[in-house]
C-alpha cells in the first residue's frame, strides 16, 4: 500500500489490485441484486459487537458497561444517505488498513476465481468471501466510514473516505464514542431505498436471526404512550434474541436458512441442521448446520472451525478443535452452554467434563442426522458426500469410539458402480457378497480410471466378484483402521496369494498345481534374472489377460502407504505374479535356452512397475530393453517368438 498523496490532512492511498477488481465488480456487475449490502454492512457490525463482547470478557470487563450493544439504520433522503452505526469493537488507523485497504488475501482471490458469471450467483458469494464491505458500491457513489477502536482516546478516531475508483483517503479526527459509523451516499436511480419500509423489509428478510438490536427511527403513525402521529424515536426491527434459544415450534426453515447464511458466509442453503437443546448433569443448546458446498479452506491446515462457542448467548470463540473433531469441520454452528465460565480459555475447555459432554453429545448427534439422510434422503447424502466425504473419512482412524457408526456412512467406488461417483455402502457390498465369498475386497489406486484399468482386477471380475475401487489418500487409512465390517474382513486385491479360496473351483485348483508344477524353471530364472528387485515370482490366479503383474507380500503394509513413505511406489516385498495362460508367457516357458530371458524378466517386471502405478527405477535400461525385443522380434532373429 503506498501513499498517493497527503492533503488537507488527508493521507490518500491506492487499493491493491484484488481490491481494485471487487470494486469495479460490486459497481458494475452485481447491480441485480443490491439489497445485499444492507445484509452485509449489519452482518459486520454484528461481528464488531462479538469481538468486542469477547475482548472485554478476556479483560475482565463487562461488555455492558458502557450500554448495551446495537446497531442503528438510518436514511436522510434529503442528503441521499444511508447510514449504518454499530457500538461494537472499531477499528485503529491500522486496521482501517488492513481490513478495508487490503484484501489480498486467499479468501478474496479465492472469490475471484469463483465468480460464475451469474450475477444473482456472485452476489451470494460475496459474505462467503469476507469482502462483504465493499457491497456497499453496488448503491453508494461514495462511502464515509468513521470508527474508533475500543480503549483509544478519542482524537485518535478515523475517517475513511472512497468513491470505489481505486484510491481512499484517511484522516485522524476526532469520535466520542467507540464503535463505527457507515454513512453511503447513494447513487443516482437508488432514492427507492430512502424509505424507512423499504429498509425495514431488508432487515426483516435478510436480518431478523441477529441476536442484537437492530434500530430504526420509527416512522410516522407508530407511537409509544404518546400521541397518535408522533413517530417515536427508536424502533428494534428484529426479533433480537438468540434464534438457538427460541423453541422450534416458533421457526420456520426460513429462519434455519437465513441464520445459517449469517453466521457461514455461504450463498446456498444447508443440507440439514441438528437443532437440540440438552438438560442433565450439563445444559446446553446445539444448533449445528450441515453444508451444501464446501468453504474454500476445508482443506486449509489450521483453518477455523465453522462452530462458534457461546456463554449464556454471550460469543466467547470460535471452535479450534476442543468442541468438534476436525473429520467434522464442515460443521457450521453455535453451541450455548449454561455450566461454563463467561472468561473460558482454551486451557479451561481441554480440561472441562462439560465440554467432554458437549463434544459427545455434539458428534453423536451430527452422526446420527447424517444417518438419518443417508437412509430418507440419499440423494442429498449424495450431494453431502461429494462435498464432505474424504473429511469424514478421516473419523476412521480419529474417532475408534464411533468407528461404527461412521463407517456406516461411507460410500465408495466400486466394480459394480454406475458411473465414477461413490454410491456403494459397506452394507450393500456385504449384501451382494457371493456365496463362500469370505473377504471384502478393494484396490487402492492413483485414481478410479487407474483403479479400473488395472490388472488385479481380472480374475475378479470374471468371477463377478465386486472390488472397491480406492483412489484418495485417506482410503489407506480407512481400511487400515477398520480392518473388517459385519465381521467380514478388508483383503487388497494387489497383497498375498490372490486366490478366491473358496470361490475357486475343484479344476481351478488342480490346474494351479499342474501349471506350478509345469513353470517351476521358468519361475526360477526369473528369481535369479530379478535379485535385488523382486521378492518373490510365482504364477498368478488373479490375472485373465495381463502377462503379468506387480502385488505386495502378505506381510506388508498396504501399498498406498508404502508409495508415500519411500517414494518409488513399489511395496518393500514386490512379487511379480505371471499369467500361465498368457500367450507369451506360454512361449517363454517353452524357450528357457533364449538367450534374452533376462531381458524379457527385466521388462515384464517394469510393466508391473507401470500398471502398478509406481516408478521405474532405471527407464532408460527398460527403453533399451524393450526397444532391442522390439527389434529382435520385427527382423526375425530372436525372442519369444524366435
Amino acid at each position: 500500500m503506498t501513499v498517493a498523496a497527503e492533503r488537507s490532512g488527508q493521507e490518500v492511498f491506492s487499493f491493491q489490485a484484488e481490491a481494485v477488481q471487487i470494486l469495479d465488480l460490486m459497481t458494475h456487475s452485481l447491480y441485480s441484486n443490491k439489497e445485499i449490502f444492507l445484509r452485509e454492512l449489519i452482518s459486520n457490525a454484528s461481528d464488531a459487537i462479538d469481538r468486542l463482547r469477547l475482548e472485554l470478557l478476556a479483560a475482565g470487563e463487562s461488555p455492558d458497561a458502557q450500554g448495551p450493544a446495537r446497531i442503528r439504520v438510518g436514511h436522510d433522503k434529503d442528503a441521499g444517505t444511508i447510514t449504518i452505526a454499530d457500538n461494537g469493537i472499531g477499528m485503529s488507523r491500522d486496521e482501517v488498513i488492513e481490513n478495508i485497504g487490503t484484501i489480498a488475501r486467499s479468501g478474496s482471490q479465492e472469490f475471484l476465481r469463483s465468480l460464475t458469471g451469474d450475477q444473482r450467483k456472485d452476489a451470494a458469494l460475496i459474505g462467503r468471501f469476507g469482502v462483504g464491505f465493499y457491497s456497499a458500491f453496488i448503491v453508494a457513489e461514495k462511502v464515509v466510514l468513521t470508527t474508533r477502536r475500543s480503549g483509544l482516546e478519542a482524537g485518535e478516531a478515523v475517517r475513511w473516505t472512497s468513491d470505489g475508483k481505486g484510491e481512499y483517503s484517511l484522516e485522524t479526527i476526532e469520535r466520542a464514542d467507540r464503535g463505527t459509523t457507515i454513512v453511503l451516499h447513494l447513487k443516482d436511480g437508488e432514492e427507492d431505498l430512502l424509505n424507512g419500509w423499504r429498509l425495514r423489509s431488508i432487515i426483516e428478510k435478510y436480518s431478523d436471526h441477529i441476536s442484537v438490536p437492530i434500530l430504526m427511527p420509527g416512522e410516522p403513525g407508530e407511537k409509544e404512550d404518546g400521541d397518535k402521529g408522533e413517530p417515536r424515536p427508536d424502533v428494534v426491527i428484529n426479533k433480537a434474541s438468540a434464534l438457538w434459544a427460541r423453541p422450534k415450534d416458533e421457526l420456520a426453515d426460513h429462519d434455519y436458512t437465513e441464520f445459517y447464511r449469517h453466521i457461514s458466509g455461504d450463498a446456498s442453503d444447508p443440507l440439514a441442521w441438528v437443532h437440540a437443546k440438552i438438560e442433565g448433569i450439563y445444559e446446553y443448546t446445539l444448533l449445528l448446520f450441515i453444508p451444501g458446498t464446501a468453504p474454500y479452506d476445508l482443506w486449509v491446515q489450521n483453518s477455523r472451525n465453522g462452530v462458534r462457542l457461546h456463554v449464556q448467548r454471550v460469543f466467547i470463540m470460535e471452535d479450534t478443535g476442543q468442541i468438534l473433531p476436525k473429520y467434522l469441520r464442515f460443521v457450521r454452528g453455535v453451541i450455548d452452554s449454561a455450566d461454563l465460565p463467561l472468561n473460558v480459555s482454551r486451557e479451561i475447555l481441554q480440561g472441562s467434563r462439560a465440554v467432554d459432554n458437549i463434544r459427545v453429545n455434539a458428534v453423536k448427534k451430527v452422526l446420527r442426522r447424517l444417518a438419518d439422510m443417508a437412509d430418507r434422503e440419499p440423494e442429498k447424502y449424495a450431494v453431502f458426500w461429494k462435498e464432505f466425504g474424504g473429511t469424514l473419512k478421516e473419523g476412521v482412524a480419529d474417532d475408534y469410539s464411533n468407528r461404527d457408526d461412521i463407517a456406516k456412512l461411507l460410500r465408495f467406488t466400486s466394480t459394480r458402480s454406475a458411473a465414477d461417483g461413490a454410491d456403494v455402502s459397506l452394507a450393500d457390498y456385504v449384501a451382494r457378497m457371493k456365496d463362500g465369498q469370505e473377504n471384502i475386497y478393494y484396490l487402492l489406486a492413483p485414481s478410479p480410471a487407474a483403479a479400473k484399468a488395472s490388472p488385479h482386477l481380472e480374475a475378479f471380475r470374471s468371477k463377478g466378484v465386486e472390488v472397491l475401487l480406492l483412489g484418495e489418500g485417506v482410503d489407506n487409512w480407512v481400511v487400515s483402521s477398520l480392518h473388517d465390517f459385519d465381521g467380514r474382513r478388508f483383503q487388497s486385491v494387489a497383497q498375498g496369494a490372490g486366490d478366491l479360496g473358496a470361490l475357486a473351483d475343484e479344476e481351478e485348483k488342480q490346474e494351479k498345481e499342474q501349471a506350478d508344477a509345469e513353470y517351476a524353471a521358468l519361475l526360477g530364472r526369473f528369481k535369479a534374472y530379478l535379485s535385488g528387485l523382486a521378492f518373490d515370482v510365482r504364477l498368478s490366479t488373479r490375472l485373465t489377460t495381463s502377462p503379468a503383474c506387480i502385488v505386495s507380500n502378505e506381510p506388508e503394509i498396504d501399498v498406498n502407504l508404502m508409495h508415500r513413505l519411500r517414494g518409488a511406489g513399489l511395496p518393500r516385498q514386490a512379487v511379480l505374479e505371471l499369467n500361465p495362460k498368457h500367450p507369451l508367457i506360454q512361449r517363454l516357458n517353452e524357450r528357457l535356452d533364449d538367450d534374452r530371458m533376462a531381458d524379457w524378466a527385466h521388462v515384464l517386471f517394469n510393466q508391473g512397475v507401470l500398471t502398478f502405478g509406481a516408478r521405474i527405477e532405471d527407464p532408460a535400461a527398460f527403453v533399451g530393453r524393450l526397444t532391442d525385443l522390439l527389434t529382435a522380434l520385427t527382423d526375425g532373429s530372436g525372442g519369444a517368438d524366435g
